[in-house]
């Protein structure tokens, strides 16, 4: 049981002793650092169903507490606030329990029956992955970390969007001048390729509209109406129809993309359970669509489009079906989702990690869903997040104005290079050793600078200000963790010892270090419930604060007794493993030596 757990029962007991009141539950809070105390019950919320002065009332249960539990050894009270003094023993107790425990914060997996299924990625196969696909990879990887962490039991996975007009503007640009260029030829990346024939296609197609413009043609017109783009919509038709040679093309051109996106996915450090593809789960989403049409819960119009009517339910109505019978977006996502449940009937839910643009779109996807009668419907969620922008403004995939992901990743272990040379903290280093070491850094300043923001809050990123060896940083806090592992090199403590409060004298910042490290399991069940790697980003800031405090105020290894060398080296390397199970859960790794 822990403390809060401990500290409810008896206040509940108090209460109902001394004032012949039932509390259902009570609030606590961090004692602010003006006052005594380690952990603050509010009295405040109690008036609901104690009657009296609050002060009277705290005073009353910290007699109380004082008396019947061990834990409590002193008390405060500053207005409607019990400001509570534990035990040193009960500090050394519990980090005697929690030291030997090598993924101390994670729960093992205790809802098997009930997994979780952790959309992610999920690309274009027109184009390379961009900065915006890092932020949704980095997201979504840690989502799933996160959850598995909590105790869910999870599959990782991506729909690949390898079909639709978007696919043919590539596919028919290439045709058009490509020349038969291969990325073996090239020595380009398969997916760099082909995105820069989405970029040509579009190149011509302006060509061809501002012609047709020329020609008498309004813009709406020569929108429609340039040929380049009426070719590319036959040959989605041909696609659909299960023509030989676009279906040849089309497998020869996604095969380029999926060897890039491969390295960029190894490069990046996520990576899947299971793939999934458009191409395949359309046809799902088509046969219920028209089960949905014999159920009412779609109708078909005139023109032979299929929709769905949601107004009553304050939304709008939505197509799933063109005229001409090729799907949409809606009709792909309808047979994805019935296809995993069938595919693992033990998930229970799934998350999707899209980007805010499309927050209607999961609105309307998952109502359609319980429409159509899945009780699994009712716990899907939409992990949306905002976009990624840089100091040199938004990014265009069309226009080829996007930060390619690859050359982004090379540039952070460029950047982290030149800084960690002007600071000279790397002697000692082979050539190889420090080139690992530049990757490991500047990945690390990517992930934490994107993950450590709220995911619905848009970013600004400045891969510079992310590779600081001060402050809220990814370097800092690997550099932290290096620190940890030098004085522990430099010691000769057995780790299997267990000091007793009797022991050792407990230092106050190492009381405030073992305060920081409970609060860890917490964290994480916190983070699986809001689907948000910013708060273990930033409980790992807040512990490697609280260390870095320690680290100047306590002597480690040159401590006045033997007992103080050893906890204290013990707790180092408790923080230590903590701050690397928490970086876990982020997917960056940390350096043994810096």
């Amino acid at each position: 049981m822990n403390l809060q757990d401990i500290l409810t029962t008896q206040i509940k007991s108090a209460v109902k002793s001394n004032f012949n009141a039932d509390l259902e539950s009570v609030e606590f809070q961090a004692t602010r650092k003006e006052f005594p105390g380690d952990i603050t019950v509010v009295v405040f919320s109690m008036l609901r169903v104690v009657k009296g002065n609050p002060v009277q009332i705290g005073e009353s249960i910290g007699n109380y507490l004082v008396e019947n539990v061990n834990e409590v050894e002193g008390f405060n009270v500053v207005k409607g606030f019990l400001n509570l003094e534990i035990s040193a023993s009960y500090f050394v107790e519990f980090f005697n329990a929690i030291k030997d425990k090598t993924t101390y914060g994670f729960e093992d997996a205790i809802a098997e029956n009930d997994a979780v299924m952790v959309e992610y990625s999920s690309p274009n196969t027109n184009k390379p992955l961009h900065l915006g696909h890092i932020r949704n990879n980095l997201l979504g990887y840690s989502v799933a970390e996160i959850l598995k962490a909590s105790g869910k039991k999870v599959y990782k996975t991506q729909i690949i969007n390898d079909r639709g007009i978007h696919i043919c503007k590539s596919m028919l640009a290439w045709q058009k001048f490509g020349n038969n260029e291969t990325p073996e030829t090239t020595g380009l990346k398969g997916d760099k390729l082909v995105g820069n024939y989405y970029v040509k296609f579009d190149q011509e197609y302006k060509k061809e509209i501002e012609n047709l413009k020329a020609s008498g043609k309004t813009e709406d017109e020569a929108k429609k109406e340039a040929p380049i783009l009426v070719e590319a919509q036959e040959m989605l038709k041909k696609w659909e129809a299960g023509d030989e040679d676009v279906v040849a093309l089309w497998s020869k051109m996604n095969g380029w993309v999926y060897d890039g996106f491969d390295v960029t996915y190894k490069n990046l450090g996520v990576d899947f359970d299971k793939l999934y593809y458009e191409s395949e789960t359309y046809l799902l989403g088509k046969e219920f669509v028209s089960e949905g049409l014999k159920s009412g819960v779609f109708y078909k119009r005139e023109d032979g489009s299929v929709w769905c009517d949601l107004t009553d339910d304050g939304l709008d109505e939505k197509i799933v079906l063109r005229a001409d019978g090729t799907a949409v977006y809606m009709t792909q996502d309808i047979g994805t989702a019935i296809q995993r449940i069938k595919d693992f009937p033990d998930v229970g839910g799934m998350v999707y990690t899209v980007g805010n643009e499309q927050d209607y779109h999961f609105q309307v996807l998952f109502l359609i869903l319980k429409k159509l009668g899945f009780d699994w419907a009712k716990n899907l969620y939409h992990l949306s997040y905002g976009m990624v922008d840089l100091p040199s403004g938004k990014m265009k995939s069309r226009e080829g104005t996007v930060v390619d992901a690859d050359d982004l990743i090379a540039d952070m272990a460029t950047t982290a290079k030149t800084i960690s040379e002007e600071l000279g903290k790397l002697d000692g280093y082979s050539e190889d050793e420090k080139e690992e070491l530049y990757k490991t850094i500047g990945l690390g300043a990517l992930k934490y600078y994107i993950l450590k923001v709220d995911p619905k809050k848009r970013i600004l990123f400045d891969p510079k200000e992310s590779i600081d060896f001060q402050g809220n940083t990814g370097p800092f806090i690997q550099y932290t963790y290096a620190r940890i592992q030098s004085i522990l090199r430099k010691s000769d403590v057995d780790f299997t010892v267990k000091l007793d409060a009797n022991e050792v004298e407990l230092h106050e910042k190492e009381r405030e270090l073992i305060k920081q490290l409970q609060l860890f399991p917490d964290t994480v069940q916190q983070a699986a419930a809001q689907h948000s790697p910013a708060l273990i980003a930033n409980y790992t800031y807040d512990l490697v604060k609280a260390f870095n405090s320690f680290y100047q105020n306590v002597s480690i290894l040159g401590a006045d007794t033997k007992n103080e060398i050893i906890f204290r080296v013990q707790l180092s390397n408790t923080v230590a493993k903590t701050i690397k199970n928490a970086f876990s859960l982020l997917g960056i790794n940390v350096p043994e030596r810096m």
